[in-house]
């Protein structure tokens, strides 16, 4: 669990199928949303054998279609960029997110098939009517194993609640990056970071004898 797809995959899951969701997400608490996704997708993992075997091509569809409206990802870029964000230009602030986001749709295609056979137990939260800031807290539970537990850091914006950071086992996915990030971005500036990032989204180039 405490790898970067595994965490990737954990902020996904919850937030896949079920169209109607989406559409009901405005008038949803954070728990309530959780709960309601979480079993819609984890009945469609369970039906869809392509899903079942790392299908990349639906689980890209999947992630497109399903999941990323429920995430900020200009709040996750800034958070997993820390410095480096403040000395951004607008455009590579962009591009930064673009990028950023990319590559995790990759590592969710290539991690659809991890959560096979678990379950997920969504805790009770009390969350304030005016709030705009709430943490769902999760349990995904699998066959002879301890429980794992599963926080979503979420932000009501525009009326909405949205994931901006994720922490499994006590590891935050924003917060994983950052060290990557800043390194890069020391190494290289911003452009070296946007570099690096969109060639990790890119298919590997077959030598002349493949």
């Amino acid at each position: 669990m405490k790898t970067i797809t595994s965490l990737f995959f954990a902020l996904l899951l919850p937030f896949a199928p079920a169209l109607q969701a989406q559409t009901a997400a405005k008038d949803q608490s954070p728990e309530d949303m959780v709960r309601q996704i979480t079993t819609d997708v984890l009945d469609a993992i369970k039906q869809d054998k392509g899903l079942q075997t790392g299908d990349k091509q639906k689980a890209l569809a999947l992630a497109e279609q399903k999941v990323l409206p429920h995430l900020d990802f200009t709040e996750m870029t800034r958070l997993a960029a820390g410095r480096t964000w403040n000395t951004a230009t607008a455009d590579q602030k962009e591009r930064l997110v673009a990028s950023f986001r990319a590559m995790l749709v990759r590592t969710y295609a290539n991690a659809i098939d991890v959560y096979r056979g678990q379950t997920m137990m969504v805790e009770p939260a009390r969350v304030p009517t005016a709030a705009t800031e709430a943490t769902v807290r999760n349990r995904y539970v699998s066959p002879g194993r301890r429980p794992t537990p599963v926080d979503y850091a979420m932000r009501k914006t525009n009326g909405e609640w949205k994931i901006y950071d994720i922490v499994v086992d006590g590891i935050s996915l924003v917060l994983t990056y950052r060290a990557q990030f800043e390194e890069s971005a020391r190494a290289s500036g911003v452009e070296g970071l946007i570099k690096q990032l969109q060639e990790k989204t890119q298919p590997p180039v077959l030598g002349k004898g493949a």
